[in-house]
């Protein structure tokens, strides 16, 4: 097996990647979750990341706020700003971002911003990185981070 500094992302990543527009419907990247047991889902326009739709974003953004999901589309409700590693980039790089920005989930693009896949932790534990890294990242990610009172 290579080494860890030397394994690409793209070695371990999910390559399949379910992806919606971001015209669709929210009850649509609700239903995608569901029924991949997912819970974030890539928006793209043809093959080029825009964003995320997560299961966080559904709740906060949606049911918090009553909008409609029905009529409401992913474009108004998804994360923009996203995190994302190359193909080409290593595990380690990739589970480095991933404990930066404390996610537990990644899209991953090659160099003209098209999506190529998806990466999560467990990808990152099973099939790629020593104990050492996963641990780090997982503790890193797992950071608490104090909620926000205002307004409440």
């Amino acid at each position: 097996m290579a080494g860890l500094r030397s394994q690409q992302i793209k070695d371990v990543m999910t390559h399949d990647v379910v992806t919606l527009a971001p015209t669709s419907k929210v009850t649509q990247a609700a239903e995608a979750m569901k029924s991949l047991n997912v819970g974030a889902i890539p928006i793209c326009d043809g093959g080029r990341l825009l964003g995320m739709v997560t299961d966080r974003d559904l709740v906060v953004r949606v049911i918090a706020e009553h909008r409609n999901p029905e009529t409401e589309t992913i474009n108004n409700i998804m994360t923009t700003d996203v995190d994302y590693c190359y193909e080409d980039q290593t595990v380690e790089e990739a589970a480095h971002v991933m404990e930066d920005r404390q996610v537990r989930r990644m899209p991953i693009v090659n160099h003209d911003k098209e999506l190529v896949g998806i990466v999560s932790l467990g990808d990152v534990a099973v099939k790629g990185a020593d104990k050492s890294t996963t641990a780090d990242a997982l503790e890193q990610i797992s950071q608490p981070i104090p909620p926000q009172r205002e307004g409440m």
